[in-house]
């Protein structure tokens, strides 16, 4: 039986907070094992799940960085957790590329950074994608267990045009609502069985409170992010992201073929690690993190010095 991770898994974080967009965002910082303040080390922004917060498997990675020398931050998105925002749940790409930068411009800011990347775990393997795509300064790129949709892959999910139409309707109205008196429609982000559910299927890490079912996280995606959801398109970005790229995949996690996609579309050096497991193990499974977290690592080291 594997060891399951968890995001306290190491020394206490520190919790860092700085500006973006119209609000700010809220962020768990870890130092390097042997920190020295008068050296400098590379540093990582990193974002987790569709839905997720900086207490799931951005901590666990934050952690797993820390221990091989580089500064890692977590960050809730805007609208999530501790981070500012009145639309709740609510996902937006652009928005959170536009965090993803602003925790480099953070970290830029610190003495004791030689450089800065971003790594993306899931659906966030898009989001550092949009970043790198609208900032070519970004240093570089890493994902694990990426989720790269594009709108052909979610009129698949969803219904095609019939079943993508009636969601997007469902999330214009929800936006009139909000727009008129203020009030947000949810809708779970997660579920076995409720077809009316952002995401239906086994589910386990998230209904697990050992796992991914942590205290801070909230089971619901607003309804009027319907359109952004199903607009989404990491695909098309891949073409545009110049930083040194690396991409942890394996034949269990989430569509092979479209992480097989993006690295042939990448315009900069990059690099394709195969690895084996399935796509939650990636999450907080001791092997698939273990493994993941070395390669990202020795990613990192080489391209932020």
């Amino acid at each position: 039986m594997s060891q399951t991770l968890n995001a306290p898994n190491g020394a206490k974080p520190l919790t860092v907070s700085f500006s973006s967009g119209d609000g700010y965002v809220v962020g768990q910082l870890y130092l390097p094992e042997g920190y020295d303040y008068t050296k400098r080390y590379p540093a990582v922004a990193i974002g987790g799940s569709f839905n997720s917060v900086k207490e799931q498997m951005g901590g666990i990675y934050r952690a797993e960085m820390a221990r091989r020398g580089i500064m890692a931050l977590a960050i809730d998105y805007r609208n999530y957790g501790q981070s500012s925002g009145i639309m709740r749940q609510y996902e937006d790409a652009d928005s959170k590329a536009d965090d993803l930068l602003a925790a480099l411009a953070y970290l830029k800011k610190r003495t004791d950074v030689s450089g800065t990347g971003l790594l993306g775990i899931c659906s966030s393997a898009g989001s550092v994608l949009y970043a790198a795509s609208k900032d070519p300064s970004v240093g570089a790129v890493a994902t694990v267990a990426g989720s790269f949709f594009e709108p052909s892959i979610t009129s698949m999910i969803y219904g095609a045009d019939d079943g993508v139409a009636k969601k997007k309707e469902a999330g214009r109205k929800a936006r009139e609502r909000f727009e008129k008196i203020g009030e947000l429609e949810f809708i779970p982000a997660y579920h076995y069985t409720d077809q009316a559910a952002a995401n239906v299927g086994p589910m386990d890490y998230y209904m697990d409170p050992s796992r991914g079912g942590v205290p801070e996280w909230r089971n619901a995606m607003a309804v009027m992010s319907w359109a952004n959801v199903l607009d989404f398109n990491s695909v098309e970005k891949a073409s545009s992201v110049k930083s040194p790229t690396l991409i942890v995949h394996s034949d269990g996690s989430a569509f092979p073929d479209q992480a097989r996609k993006v690295y042939d579309q990448l315009a900069g050096p990059k690099d394709l690690y195969w690895a084996t497991g399935n796509h939650f193990d990636f999450y907080d499974q001791a092997p698939q993190v273990t493994d993941a977290a070395d390669h990202v690592a020795e990613h990192f080291m080489a391209t932020l010095k």
